[in-house]
């Protein structure tokens, strides 16, 4: 009778000893070394490319507060840029608070409509709703400049000229078309049954719209809401277009001026430090939203 070693496979039932592991790769507590090696060449460009776009904002930051030859911080670090920007004119706080409610407004009334457009167009059918829905899209092959002055003197017509509403409604023309589009993908992407569901229960188009589907489609709205505050709290040409009052203007618009001085002169410090102001606000929304902001994008994209 054949005697079988305990150290052959048919002694140990063909199973590898515990202490050995596959080839490129360590125990089941170690770490996975192969893959390390095939993530460090996408680590190493995702962290240059970060680096790339960090750069000019670090740069911006730390040259707002270092001592520069023409400006209010000549010697030593501190904050004499932000001094001279806080007493430019109407002050930045004035210009902070006409950009803030520009932006806001713009949000507000882009939310709205965009809700309602999208749900209308991904949940009722009803003639010419494609032509629409592409009519809306249209907008945006149209270049942005190049409606500025009529959009002028229609303000003009109605009374809104000179007017921060007036510079919010025009901005919120301009966002409409993506963000319509954005919330009709965001609501085909949320199953019919449960709108079927919630009339079954006894809720209204509009109770199933406020309960049902506003909660399931909030990604898409916080990322509709966060490009309309980025491109109103950004936007320097509405402002340039319809603002001549020196107490309307918009932060970017009083950068601008404040940087274009007397013979030619650029107060370099006092420019960055508008641009640090301008930056603060974009970076600490989108870093709070970036979660939703991910989420609404890929709202539909799997929808077959």
């Amino acid at each position: 009778m054949a005697v079988v070693s305990p150290s052959t496979p048919a002694a140990t039932g063909g199973t590898r000893p515990a202490g050995d592991a596959p080839a490129g790769r360590t125990g089941r507590r170690g770490v996975n070394v192969a893959g390390i090696a095939l993530r460090m060449p996408y680590w190493v460009f995702t962290g240059a490319l970060g680096l790339i776009f960090l750069a000019p904002l670090v740069w911006t930051a730390v040259a707002s507060v270092s001592p520069q030859a023409g400006t209010n911080q000549v010697e030593g670090w501190g904050f004499g840029n932000y001094e001279t920007l806080a007493n430019y004119q109407a002050g930045v706080w004035r210009y902070l608070f006409n950009s803030a409610f520009v932006s806001l407004l713009t949000v507000a009334l882009t939310l709205v409509i965009s809700l309602f457009g999208g749900y209308a167009f991904a949940r009722f059918r009803f003639p010419g709703r494609n032509f629409l829905f592409l009519l809306t899209l249209a907008i945006l092959m149209v270049p942005y400049a190049t409606l500025l002055i009529p959009l002028y003197v229609l303000l003009n017509e109605v009374g809104l000229e000179n007017s921060l509403v007036g510079v919010a409604l025009v901005l919120t023309m301009f966002q409409l078309p993506f963000s319509t589009f954005l919330m009709r993908i965001s609501f085909e992407a949320v199953p019919r049954e449960l709108d079927e569901a919630a009339t079954v229960d006894g809720c209204s188009t509009w109770g199933a719209l406020w309960r049902v589907l506003l909660p399931a489609v909030k990604p898409g709205l916080i990322t509709v809401g966060l490009f309309s505050f980025l491109a109103a709290w950004n936007d320097f040409m509405a402002p340039l277009i319809l603002i001549n009052d020196t107490e309307r203007m918009t932060l970017p618009l009083a950068v601008s001026n404040l940087r274009g001085q007397v013979q030619g002169v650029v107060d370099y410090g006092a420019t960055e430090a508008g641009v640090v102001i301008l930056a603060l606000p974009c970076i600490v929304l989108f870093l709070l939203l970036q979660r939703h902001y991910v989420r609404g994008f890929m709202s539909g994209a799997l929808k077959g």
